[in-house]
């Protein structure tokens, strides 16, 4: 998540550490409840969309993004990242990587 609190800076440096660590905890907790641009709720949508139904993907989703003023370098940058993300969280996941200790405990039954 600190990456996404120095992201947030730089988009608003007028706002305070504990308005960009409270931000930064409703966008991990649910980034539908955050205060966020349309764009940033679009690339969110898209990247959930291409992270849980990846077979669902369809140029509607593309279009949407186009919408918001993404290019499509920004697009293809998003699922690069994404789906990298997705790729190792499997691997991690597959090979049973500890938790970092501010990390949420995994569900019961993994």
């Amino acid at each position: 998540m600190g990456d996404l609190r120095v992201e947030d800076s730089e988009e608003r440096p007028e706002a305070s550490a504990a308005e960009i660590e409270k931000r930064s905890a409703q966008i991990a907790e649910d980034w539908r409840k955050a205060d966020l641009s349309e764009a940033d709720q679009a690339l969110c949508r898209y990247a959930e969309k291409l992270t849980l139904k990846p077979a669902t993907m369809a140029e509607s989703d593309v279009q949407e993004l186009r919408g918001q003023g993404f290019d499509d370098v920004a697009i293809h940058d998003a699922i690069q990242v994404v789906s990298y993300f997705n790729y190792i969280n499997r691997i991690a996941d597959a090979v049973h990587v500890e938790l970092e200790p501010e990390m949420p405990p995994y569900p019961s039954g993994r």
